[in-house]
């Protein structure tokens, strides 16, 4: 069976996510190490629009809805 072609997007989290586990990946203009899985995902995303690959926009968070009774 064929491998499925991987999207930009994929292959640059992925670099991203690997980088971040050697302890290479480095934050944009401060160069601080990225540790957080999160900050590397975003960042393989921000790379792969940079590219101009087509990555969806961040969801917006539902915000829960307080009852006052």
């Amino acid at each position: 069976m064929a491998k499925k072609a991987q999207s930009t997007a994929s292959k640059k989290v992925e670099k991203a996510m690997q980088e971040r586990k050697e302890g290479t990946l480095r934050s944009g203009n401060s160069g601080k190490k990225v540790t957080s899985r999160k900050q590397a995902i975003a960042i393989g995303l921000s790379e792969a629009r940079q590219k101009g690959a087509k990555v969806p926009t961040k969801a917006a968070k539902k915000s829960a809805k307080k009852s006052s009774k």
